[in-house]
């Protein structure tokens, strides 16, 4: 039996499933079949991208995969080459995934060092009301990029995909995104390989609920309202990642694993504006 993720609504009216499956960085034969099994334990939100160079055999799992393809999420985002030609960045990422349209589309990275993202935030709402991008939103946006494409175009971001784990638990921006109506959306939700999940209060709180310090921590994610995208080429793991919905953690334990940032971490990428591609 498949464990599907709950959904969060979105302003244009669609549910994004709240669990994603994260690509990154995983290319070819490995990323089709990690696609495959995700789907097949139960993830209907996968997340890939132009500078993931894997939209190829994404699109190739979600197509052969034996599910109706209003049942498969697809995010995909373009690159700052595209900032000032949307529809031909869009139509990029549709053509290597092989999709007639994707369920949510985001602008990458605000690139503010050659101050086109107003340009490739106008396109992408012509091209949500073309049908070819269901929803529409931004990755790695700072408040000041957000206010800029409101003030310019009316339109709001649905979503707002950053990163966040405890380390660096970005309450200031999800306070930012809830008063907009924005969804955010957790990349890297396990830490980048920086000792997250060996902290002595994850283990606790995983020995204390039954869960794997990755289940800690995904759901952390989930109780601050969050969506959130896991990687794993591991159909254990990957079910494991999805394996979240039966357990809660308290305030006092949310609260304690946000307190985490205070102690070492790596450098969070969002300190770069111009990061990104």
């Amino acid at each position: 039996m498949t464990n599907l993720a709950p959904t969060l609504p979105l302003r244009s009216g669609g549910a994004m499933p709240q669990v994603a499956f994260g690509t990154w960085p995983m290319e070819g034969d490995e990323c089709e079949r990690a696609v495959r099994s995700a789907l097949e334990v139960g993830y209907r939100h996968i997340d890939t991208a132009e500078n993931y160079l894997n939209e190829e055999p994404v699109g190739k799992a979600v197509r052969e995969s034996g599910l109706d393809r209003a049942e498969v999420f697809v995010t995909t985002k373009f690159n700052r080459k595209w900032h000032g030609d949307a529809a031909g960045g869009l139509q990029g990422n549709l053509d290597r995934l092989g999709l007639d349209y994707v369920d949510l589309a985001l602008i990458h990275w605000p690139n503010p060092d050659q101050d086109l993202y107003v340009k490739a935030w106008e396109g992408l709402i012509e091209l949500q009301r073309q049908g070819l991008a269901k929803a529409i939103g931004t990755s790695n946006f700072k408040a000041t990029h957000i206010d800029r494409l409101i003030a310019e175009t009316g339109v709001v971001p649905e979503v707002n995909q950053i990163e966040m784990h405890p380390y660096y638990d970005r309450a200031a921006e999800r306070a930012y995104h809830a008063d907009k109506g924005i969804v955010t959306e957790a990349w890297s939700p396990l830490g980048r390989d920086n000792g997250l999940r060996e902290e002595p209060l994850v283990q606790e709180l995983a020995a204390q609920h039954g869960k794997t310090p990755g289940q800690i921590l995904l759901r952390w994610s989930i109780d601050v309202g969050a969506a959130t995208a896991p990687k794993s080429a591991n159909p254990q793991r990957q079910a494991e990642n999805l394996d979240i919905f039966d357990f809660q953690l308290s305030a006092a334990e949310v609260e304690a694993l946000a307190g985490l940032q205070a102690g070492p971490k790596a450098d969070p990428m969002m300190d770069s504006d111009s990061f990104g591609h």
